[in-house]
């Protein structure tokens, strides 16, 4: 099971962000917000002031300290390198501006059936979701010839209808996981607001923690492994020394977005962040 595993979490590299392939569409196509994430507001489809001609970010390295800590946290799992090499052709948005508006509509499509993908993938890595390993394969596979459509149908597809029938496989991929797990601890705080609670060395294993606003939450030290995450809000969370081996449905948008450390452990297909060490 263990070479099974490192093949499917090796399928996933193309489920990762590559910024050099892409036509800074996150930049570009994405709208945001004066806020703690966002040092001004910016429009969709205006390109942000520090986006380079090359397409890639100007302050990257600096992002955090310039208070662009929405970037930092952002993830477009591969989508962006996707739809500019694959659905338009490499063909970018400033040489063909016909094509700009369309483009910007498709990314976060794109960026959706992606992130699904990631998904319907690790579930594929996990050794107690056998039981729906060829629905799980199934729906995968529909979403893969998804992303191959032309630039049109994604602008006919019914996203919200196609995550529900993804959303279903993986509470049954959750529930399977999670299943020897005591009923109390199983269901604990799915959606709650745990804003700045201290959770500082508690036992999370197995917790039901979709959704979970953990803003600014002390998790120190907790034990997060098989915990369901999907969904669930780390920014300014302290995972310092935190287990998170194991744990359902994280991404490396939710880590980036928080605090940890070295002695911080991630499942396999993550990585520790600049910013912890």
């Amino acid at each position: 099971m263990s070479n099974e595993i490192t093949l499917n979490e090796k399928n996933r590299n193309h489920l990762k962000a590559d910024c050099e392939n892409c036509f800074g569409l996150c930049c570009v196509a994405l709208p945001y917000g004066k806020s703690a994430d966002f040092p001004f507001d910016k429009d969709g489809g205006t390109p942000c002031r520090n986006l380079q001609t090359n397409y890639l970010c100007g302050i990257h390295n600096d992002l955090r300290t310039k208070g662009f800590r929405g970037c930092v946290a952002y993830d477009c799992f591969g989508a962006g390198q996707k739809v500019s090499q694959f659905t338009y052709k490499g063909n970018d948005w400033r040489e063909n501006p016909t094509s700009r508006k369309e483009m910007f509509d498709v990314f976060p499509i794109m960026q959706q059936l992606h992130e699904m993908l990631w998904y319907l993938s690790e579930t594929l890595t996990l050794e107690a979701a056998q039981p729906i390993y060829s629905e799980v394969q199934a729906i995968l596979e529909e979403t893969e010839d998804f992303t191959r459509q032309s630039s049109e149908f994604f602008l006919t597809i019914n996203i919200t209808e196609h995550r529900a029938k993804v959303n279903d496989l993986l509470l049954r991929t959750s529930e399977l996981v999670r299943a020897k797990i005591s009923n109390q601890q199983k269901q604990f705080i799915r959606g709650k607001d745990l804003i700045g609670a201290n959770l500082r060395r508690k036992n999370l294993r197995g917790a039901n923690l979709r959704g979970a606003l953990l803003i600014a939450a002390d998790l120190r030290e907790a034990d997060l492994r098989m915990a369901d995450l999907i969904g669930a809000d780390f920014r300014d969370a302290d995972l310092s020394g935190a287990n998170l081996t194991g744990s359902l449905f994280l991404t490396q948008a939710q880590v980036n977005a928080a605090k940890g450390d070295m002695k911080t452990k991630l499942p396999i297909a993550l990585t520790i962040p600049a910013h912890w060490r």
